[in-house]
């Protein structure tokens, strides 16, 4: 008998609701991560399907007041080129929504879920790392840091881009960096954001500001090559605050920037298989890319769905040593998908090719003048295959 049926390696947002999750579908869980960083600046912007997520574990309800809701998207053409896009608003109204989802800040989405899991009563957290793996033909043996050995059933690693459950399933990645670079911070600004992201396309990347719980303050994520953002990062507070209102052509007014400013250099890597045997993969073990249209913990949390489905153990289930390669099926056309499409928009701003920029002006336009392809295309941003359905509905 193994001493649990879930061990998740990782104890970061991911690692979290993987073993609510988990637990909530009655699997005795053992949570394998260092007690959680509470102090970071970022923040989290979370789609419709993910909130829904949150709901069904009795999470989102102490969530909430402290996170701001996503009413419009718009997308300015910043590049300055001969041919432009022209401006596209998407009103989360249109498709019968209170709002396309939530950003939240990081320190306040991790306090409540550190919360849930010591409120749970099938999960033990065992606040150290794994220092090693095995798997076997019936169970998983891991030995901690601490000296302490279990073994479990299923491992899921939730352990991040250098994952060690990864590692000692013999899963190989491909990985590619960008020489770009994100900016990233929160200001104040003069005037209310009322709801509204922007993002602006430029030849450096998206500049994307996203509202925060206070209508004057929002995040900000300024994608530029990676010398300029060095530069920017190395500014005085006073001329980056400039910088941003030149950019944003003052639509929120005077701005000041708050608390630090971060740079993270941009690159994307994706596992070549998300499962194996009794080992599977989620959150940025399985795949990373560069923070562009919300979509890296959105993705980790289709992820998490998709396991929780698999393994509900309320019927008293075990858990097959071939979890592993159909959770990998399953993952496989999502994760590829989503990679692929920020990859091409990413790369589309960067190229110089009158022909890919006629392209993506065309495609942008198009979204403004025909409704109904707005529509499907608003839906499938805030989950994969709900266009689709919406279409069959109709």
């Amino acid at each position: 008998m193994s001493d649990y049926e879930i061990a998740v390696v990782g104890g970061g947002p991911a690692g979290m609701i993987s073993a609510l999750a988990l637990a909530r579908a009655g699997r005795k869980v053992a949570l394998v991560a260092p007690a959680p960083n509470v102090s970071d600046h970022r923040t989290t912007a979370l789609m419709d399907h993910s909130i829904a997520l949150l709901t069904r574990l009795g999470l989102w309800q102490a969530i909430k007041p402290e996170a701001a809701p996503l009413k419009t998207m718009r997308i300015i053409d910043g590049t300055g080129r001969l041919v432009r896009a022209p401006t596209v608003a998407f009103r989360s109204a249109e498709i019968d929504l209170e709002a396309f989802g939530y950003n939240i800040p990081n320190r306040v989405l991790v306090a409540r879920l550190a919360d849930a899991v010591r409120g749970e009563p099938n999960i033990a957290h065992l606040e150290s790392s794994a220092e090693t793996i095995l798997a076997g033909k019936d169970a998983v043996s891991l030995t901690l840091a601490d000296g302490e050995a279990i073994s479990a059933d299923l491992v899921v690693g939730s352990d991040g881009r250098r994952s060690k459950v990864r590692e000692s399933a013999g899963i190989s990645v491909r990985q590619w960096s960008y020489k770009q670079s994100a900016v990233v911070l929160n200001f104040a600004h003069a005037l209310a954001h009322d709801d509204i992201s922007t993002e602006f396309h430029t030849r450096g990347g998206p500049f994307t500001q996203v509202p925060l719980p206070d209508r004057h303050r929002s995040s900000l994520v300024w994608v530029m090559d990676t010398p300029a953002a060095e530069a920017m990062a190395a500014r005085p507070e006073e001329e980056i605050a400039a910088a941003i209102e030149e950019r944003m052509q003052s639509l929120l007014g005077s701005v000041s920037v708050e608390g630090p400013v971060q740079k993270w250099p941009l690159s994307s890597m994706v596992a070549n298989r998300f499962g194996k045997g009794r080992m599977v993969l989620v959150g940025e073990a399985a795949h990373a890319f560069p923070p562009i249209g919300a979509q890296g913990l959105n993705l980790s949390l289709r992820d998490i769905m998709r396991l929780a489905r698999m393994l509900d153990g309320i019927d008293g289930s075990k858990i097959s040593s071939r979890t592993g390669e159909r959770y990998d099926f399953m993952r496989r056309s999502d994760v590829w998908s989503r990679t692929a499409s920020v990859d091409l928009l990413n790369r589309s701003l960067l190229a110089d090719f009158i022909p890919a920029q006629l392209a993506r002006s065309a495609g942008l336009y198009m979204l403004s003048a025909v409704p109904p392809l707005r529509q499907f295309a608003m839906r499938e941003g805030v989950e994969p295959l709900r266009g689709v359905k919406a279409l069959f509905a109709g």
